[in-house]
């Protein structure tokens, strides 16, 4: 068989298949798309933005050593509860008494000296004083140099007595240097909290920090009477929150239980920079740091606790409101006359005096030339795509503002069907056992 017969062949076989579809096509049109169909009602509706983060104190200290040493002692555990001034952990003090009576030596030398300048200088003023009084009575019995070396003598003493004294203050400020180190052997707890975290035992070696080095965490202490819960936030999401805001928190820790919290603190930055990528090169995810304080937190509850919360942004009580799903997109130019193009409000959420209030910005901001918000509304097995301006977002359904009213029966699902829809178009109500 040539290719030219093959061809000729093939085309033949797609027109008839398009021929015997078309009748099908027609009879689907007459017969009407099935669509879930929903009256428009009046509900209670909660807009809820959802973040996930840890838990953690308030106030947590983490410690570290000031000094090199062995842990001699160690006097609490992981999750031990301590008050502030308790003591934790004793250091070897060996090297630092050591050094500690060396300085103590050096303060006693420094002390021996300037005693000995002391008198070194009474004894150069009395010789100047001397020759002074011999040089009064009769000018030839003391010369001009012997005078004039007298009183050099007495200006070195005292400048050597002066340099002794500071020699004093030096060894002084290094048996205070010494006590101290001595001091940092002995670590105290400096709040009253539970110990969360311990990083050492008996025998080993903690060592300080050093430009390059981290010194050793010793253990960390949380102040768990206020229990926060830190998450991350969108940058879209952001701006609907508002200090005050409340939350349920669930811990995956305590299957079906629910904390309530409050919204405290909101980052002013994002997480990571802008200008930050993944290892993939592709730009990260802008997030803000968003605070929650627990009310009245259990006593079970444990820093690092992985959590997710609920934070209601905005409420409306008896809001005319739609399916979700039922809201959908369409050109104004296949959907409504020419010049006769919608405008659409930009949503907001405010958060005035009456939070039962919509707020909407008094600016009316044009959506894009093609593309408009609405619903088909269901009129004689017919649908009409209709524009809305939409508030809030429920769970399940949102805030119409204008558009629709009670009562209006509107598609809502499923979503390919809503997909395929035209004004005009036939529809026939799913029947609700049709998987």
């Amino acid at each position: 068989m040539t290719a030219g017969r093959r061809l000729t062949i093939g085309v033949l076989a797609a027109v008839a298949l398009a021929t015997a579809a078309v009748p099908m096509v027609v009879r689907w049109r007459e017969r009407g798309l099935e669509v879930r169909l929903e009256e428009v009602s009046r509900r209670d509706l909660v807009a809820i933005v959802t973040a996930s983060g840890n838990v953690r104190a308030r106030r947590t200290v983490d410690l570290s050593s000031d000094v090199s040493a062995r842990v001699a002692e160690l006097f609490v555990r992981a999750g031990d509860d301590v008050r502030a001034g308790q003591v934790l952990l004793r250091l070897d003090p060996t090297q630092f008494q050591a050094a500690l009576s060396r300085a103590r030596a050096g303060l006693s030398q420094a002390q021996a000296q300037a005693s000995q300048q002391e008198a070194t200088l009474l004894r150069a003023e009395r010789d100047h004083e001397r020759l002074a009084s011999l040089s009064r009575r009769d000018s030839l019995l003391v010369s001009p140099q012997q005078l004039q070396d007298a009183a050099t003598n007495a200006e070195v003493a005292r400048a050597s007595l002066e340099a002794a004294r500071h020699f004093v203050e030096q060894a002084r400020a290094s048996v205070a240097e010494a006590d101290d180190r001595l001091a940092k052997t002995v670590l105290r707890a400096p709040i009253d909290g539970k110990v969360t975290r311990l990083q050492v035992e008996e025998g080993e070696t903690v060592i300080i920090g050093t430009m390059n080095n981290p010194g050793s965490l010793i253990l960390t202490i949380s102040d768990l009477s206020v229990v926060e819960v830190v998450v991350q936030v969108d940058e879209t999401d952001v701006p609907q929150l508002a200090l005050g805001d409340s939350a349920s928190v669930e811990i995956d820790a305590f299957p079906g239980e629910t904390f309530t919290g409050r919204v405290t603190e909101i980052g002013n930055s994002a997480i990571r920079p802008r200008s930050s990528q993944t290892a993939t090169g592709q730009q990260a995810a802008i997030d803000f740091e968003v605070v929650l304080t627990l009310e009245q937190p259990p006593v079970v509850l444990r820093p690092d606790l992985s959590a997710t919360a609920d934070i209601v942004v905005d409420t409306r009580d008896d809001a005319v409101a739609v399916p979700i799903i039922a809201l959908t997109v369409r050109s104004s130019a296949d959907t409504l006359p020419d010049g006769d193009r919608p405008r659409r409000r930009r949503r907001v959420f405010g958060f005035g005096r009456n939070r039962n209030e919509p707020n909407i910005e008094p600016g009316v901001a044009r959506a894009r030339e093609d593309e408009v918000e609405g619903v088909f509304l269901m009129n004689a097995r017919r649908v009409a795509f209709l524009p809305v301006f939409v508030g809030i977002a429920g769970d399940e359904h949102f805030e119409v503002l204008s558009g629709v009213a009670p009562g209006d029966t509107v598609v809502a699902g499923p979503y390919t069907a809503i997909r395929e829809l035209r004004s005009g178009d036939r529809v026939r109500r799913l029947d609700p056992n049709d998987n």
